[in-house]
């Protein structure tokens, strides 16, 4: 009988209480930052699991390493523009991939991931499992995350 159901005739919901919480590691080094994203949503949202529910959190936890040494295909590098708005009459700016990457790679890496998520509360609260480092060691190791890889990711 399933645990999670009352009465024989309810469909299972499944709740945040309900959910276990996994942590995962994903290593960025020489991986493409789009390819990379995707399975990160995927993870975060939860689609991987059959207790999937669109309007819950059910997903994992996701630690990114060496987020600085990412890679891009093609010219992004110099055509893809990030476009940011003050609000006052001028205030448009604009910034280069390139620039973003050599300022702060990790911020690239979470704005990827977050453009993948939901555009509602939900979403903001799902970006909050995702921690991005840019060196090869995290604070997480007392969680006992499992090592994915980029190619394991694709397949979910």
């Amino acid at each position: 009988m399933n645990e999670y159901r009352t009465n024989a005739n309810q469909t299972p919901y499944f709740t945040k209480d309900r959910v276990e919480r996994k942590w995962y590691v994903v290593d960025m080094a020489d991986q493409v930052l789009g390819r990379a994203a995707v399975g990160i949503a995927k993870l975060i949202i939860g689609k991987n699991h059959a207790q999937f529910t669109p309007g819950q959190d059910t997903g994992a936890f996701v630690v990114v390493l060496n987020a600085d040494k990412l890679r891009v295909t093609g010219n992004k590098l110099t055509q893809k523009i990030y476009y940011r708005h003050s609000g006052y009459p001028g205030g448009l700016r604009a910034t280069m991939l390139r620039d973003r990457l050599s300022k702060d790679a990790r911020e690239v890496v979470r704005d990827a991931v977050k453009g993948m998520l939901p555009h509602n509360k939900l979403g903001n609260r799902l970006i909050t499992k995702l921690k991005v480092y840019s060196g090869s060691d995290h604070p997480h190791t007392a969680q006992n995350p499992t090592v994915i890889t980029v190619e394991e990711l694709a397949k979910l």
